[in-house]
């Protein structure tokens, strides 16, 4: 766990890619959340998360790398994300990926030792769109998939 970070608003800086792209959130997510999570759509999932003060349940479309016992989250937006501070919180989340519910746990925000996970032309978009951090959940026991 050494390359665990907290997230602070401080330390947090957003990625220049939140500011272009931020405003088009809401446009886009209802259509990534149809097609996030399938068999056809590897590099997008679906984060189940609830919110912290309301309660209410959420789903978040998000670009998503695996390791063998990890899910692994770009934060274009930061780990002040709502949705990354749920999944913090709560100490987990439900994600829908290729096509399975999967119940992820010990969620911690990491900085570019993540890269790895990802595939070369996906490292050099992070890196050109300046994403730096990143969101590891682990598979739960029970939740591990077949790869």
């Amino acid at each position: 766990m050494a390359n665990s970070v907290a997230p602070t608003r401080a330390h947090d800086r957003r990625a220049p890619i939140a500011r272009v792209f931020g405003p088009l959130a809401r446009l886009f997510n209802p259509l990534a959340v149809r097609l996030a999570g399938s068999r056809y759509v590897p590099l997008w999932a679906i984060i189940r998360h609830r919110g912290r003060r309301s309660g209410r349940l959420y789903a978040t479309p998000v670009a998503i790398a695996h390791t063998a016992d990890a899910l692994i989250v770009p934060l274009p937006f930061g780990a002040d994300a709502d949705w990354c501070r749920n999944v913090l919180a709560a100490g987990g989340c439900v994600v829908r990926w290729m096509g399975s519910e999967h119940q992820m746990i010990e969620p911690e925000i990491i900085e570019d030792s993540a890269l790895p996970a990802f595939a070369a032309w996906e490292r050099s978009a992070l890196s050109a769109l300046g994403i730096r951090r990143f969101l590891r959940v682990r598979f739960a026991p029970s939740s591990l998939p077949t790869l």
